[in-house]
């Protein structure tokens, strides 16, 4: 098999953390970044476009990296962009994936496509987690707590409200949660049990803080289920204080193989980099979906529906030899 030509859609942290993660894998080949913005203004290792130039680019690209926000971007853009490429995407909103699955299933399969959708650390590698981990240990409890670290999607949620210069919100997992969950208690968590969010924001001169600060922690799915803080400080704070971009989290399942037996099932990752890790798994699912549509297979897809190897630069064989 041969590179997998891929497009960058958007050159915010995402984007810039493919053309890294595309260095570091030699069978990837960034072919051009498109953006809405002035291509001029774009300082980017790869050549920009503008993003209506993307038609020019049909048959010359295998696979379309959708690198958007969750809250505006990808629902509009998914599934107008694969009726002419395959696409994967970062999709995170966890409560509208069902519907956002079967409205890019539909266009996908309608262009003969294939998209696979909410690839990253979770959705994504998270999910595959907790697959794994019920279907191991049927008769249990499972727990997913993020953090403590910056959420792009959530962050970039807040930058979208009317008003917000910018933002960084950190998800904080609730030691005694953590603990609780770890010892096999069984316990039941609400949302707000478990994690805090935790928010800084720089608003515009004269913007309305109150209503800023009331439209996030309302914001269904992404801040209303939780115990929020919205503390509004300035630009240059911001970057000096909030400049990184950290995170990580856990899965855990614990549960009985027998009567009085417990066991363990704990995946965890600490990330120095959110997006640059985000962008490493987006590139591994981007040489799967250029497989898939070797193979003619058309649709939507998840991280669940595809197997490692073809996430996996080795060959069948390599796989067998070093890692089984």
């Amino acid at each position: 098999m041969g590179k997998t030509r891929i497009g960058i859609v958007g050159y915010g942290n995402l984007g810039r953390g493919l053309e890294l993660a595309a260095e570091r894998n030699s069978d990837l080949e960034v072919v051009g970044v498109f953006t809405r913005r002035d291509p001029a203004a774009v300082k980017a290792k790869s050549p920009v476009y503008k993003m209506d130039d993307m038609k020019d680019f049909a048959g010359l690209i295998d696979v379309m990296v959708l690198c958007g926000g969750s809250a505006t971007d990808l629902p509009k853009q998914t599934s107008e962009i694969n009726k002419l490429f395959n696409t994967v995407d970062s999709y995170d909103n966890h409560g509208e994936i069902p519907a956002y699955f079967a409205g890019v299933d539909a266009s996908a399969k309608a262009s003969g496509k294939a998209s696979i959708i909410s690839v990253g650390w979770d959705p994504g590698l998270f999910s595959l987690n907790r697959v794994l981990a019920n279907a191991v240990l049927p008769s249990g409890k499972d727990y997913t707590f993020w953090g403590e670290g910056v959420s792009q999607g959530h962050s970039d949620a807040i930058r979208r409200i009317d008003g917000v210069v910018d933002a960084r919100q950190y998800t904080v997992p609730v030691e005694e949660a953590l603990t609780s969950a770890r010892s096999g208690e069984g316990r039941e968590f609400t949302a707000r049990e478990k994690h805090k969010r935790v928010c800084f924001v720089v608003a515009k001169e004269g913007a309305d803080k109150v209503r800023i600060e009331k439209e996030i922690v309302t914001m269904p799915n992404y801040f209303e289920p939780y115990d929020t803080t919205v503390t509004f400080i300035s630009l240059e704070e911001l970057k000096e204080k909030h400049g990184g971009i950290p995170h990580g989290g856990f899965v855990i399942r614990t549960g009985e193989t027998s009567e009085g037996v417990v066991q363990r099932f704990e995946f965890s990752l600490k990330l120095d980099s959110n997006p640059e890790f985000t962008s490493s798994v987006l590139a591994a699912y981007a040489r799967a979906c250029h497989r898939l549509a070797q193979e003619g297979k058309s649709g939507a897809f998840t991280v669940l529906d595809i197997p490692f190897s073809l996430i996996s630069a080795k060959s069948p064989e390599e796989l067998r030899k070093e890692m089984l």
